[in-house]
C-alpha cells in the first residue's frame, strides 16, 4: 500500500486575473471535440493515465464512454501541433452553480517537460471565463505529473483541502 497526497484546488475569478496570457501558440491549435467523439477521451485517458495510475475508467465499455463524453455539460479540448499530431487534452464539466470542474488534463509522454501543461491550464482558465464560470476546481495528487501541483498554484489556483490516502498500486 502506498501513501498518496491528494490536493483540492480552486480558481476563483473574483480573486484572480480574468485572462491568462497564452505563449508558444505558433504551431499549436486547441480544438473542441464538438462531435463528442468518445474515442478521443478514451485514448487520452489510457495513454496519459498509464503513467499516473488512472484506472477507474479502464473497465468502461464503449457504451459507457459514449454516455460520458456525450454529456452536454462536458467539454473535451485537444491540443495539436501543426502536423495535426495530438499533444494533450482536458475535460471540463460545467455545473449549474457556474462552477466548472476540471476532470482530467494531461500531455502525452513524448511532449512532456516543454511547458505545454501550463499552456493547457491557461486555456482552461480562459475558456472558463468566456463561459461565465465563477470558479474552476480540480483534484490532483502525488501520483500525477511531478509539476502538476506547482502548475495549478502558479496560475492562481488555491489549495483548500489536502489529505493523505492509502493507494493500492
Amino acid at each position: 500500500m502506498k501513501k498518496v497526497q491528494r490536493y483540492f484546488l480552486n480558481y476563483e475569478f473574483s480573486k484572480n486575473a480574468k485572462v491568462q496570457k497564452i505563449k508558444n501558440l505558433n504551431s499549436l491549435t486547441f480544438i473542441l471535440n464538438e462531435k463528442k467523439n468518445y474515442e478521443i477521451n478514451k485514448f487520452f485517458y489510457k495513454q496519459i493515465g498509464k503513467d499516473h495510475f488512472w484506472r477507474d475508467r479502464l473497465v468502461w465499455t464503449d457504451k459507457q464512454w459514449l454516455k460520458y463524453s456525450s454529456n452536454p455539460l462536458l467539454d473535451t479540448w485537444t491540443l495539436k501541433d501543426n502536423n495535426n499530431d495530438l499533444i494533450g487534452y482536458y475535460e471540463i464539466e460545467r455545473h449549474e452553480n457556474k462552477e466548472f470542474e476540471l476532470i482530467n488534463m494531461g500531455i502525452l509522454s513524448e511532449h512532456r517537460s516543454k511547458g505545454l501543461g501550463s499552456l493547457l491550464l491557461s486555456h482552461v482558465i480562459n475558456e472558463s471565463f468566456k463561459n461565465k464560470a465563477c470558479k474552476v476546481w480540480v483534484h490532483t495528487c502525488s501520483l500525477d505529473h511531478k509539476f502538476a501541483l506547482a502548475n495549478y498554484l502558479s496560475k492562481g489556483f488555491k489549495l483548500f483541502k489536502k489529505e493523505q490516502i492509502d493507494f493500492v498500486a
